[in-house]
């Protein structure tokens, strides 16, 4: 019985293993519209993020979120399952409550787009330039 038991443990293990998704990493770029109090106004809104909004986050399968700055250009980096639809869970994240969407609403206000972007849009991916591992 015990080996009965250790063999369906092993096989559970190989299986999880061989069904683990694997996590992308998605990089974006925004500009906050001029005007420091634009700018302060972003900071503190993301210093105090709404739970509901981190909830969204979650329900829509979002890994992980992670925000830098200079000066009025922020860079997010989302972490997310491989083969993930982004608009797909956006709505998602936007549907969970409905602080969701107005927050989307209320940080758009705020954002521009860089250079490039077109008109009306705010956040554009950045594509990979770039890539050095020292465990290779």
């Amino acid at each position: 019985m015990k080996i009965l038991l250790l063999a369906a443990g092993i096989l559970l293990a190989v299986s999880c293993s061989v069904h683990k998704s694997h996590s992308v990493e998605k990089v974006f770029v925004v500009n906050i519209k001029p005007g420091e109090e634009n700018l302060q106004a972003y900071l503190n809104y993301h210093q105090h993020i709404w739970p509901e909004v981190e909830a969204g986050f979650r329900k829509a399968g979002y890994e992980d979120i992670r925000l830098f700055r200079s000066e009025h250009t922020v860079v997010m980096i989302v972490t997310v399952p491989e083969g993930a639809d982004l608009d797909a869970m956006g709505k998602k994240a936007e549907a969970s409550h409905p602080r969701c969407a107005e927050w989307n609403r209320l940080m758009a206000g705020y954002q521009e787009g860089v250079t490039g972007t077109s008109p009306g849009q705010t956040w554009s991916a950045m594509e990979p330039l770039y890539h050095f591992s020292g465990s290779r």
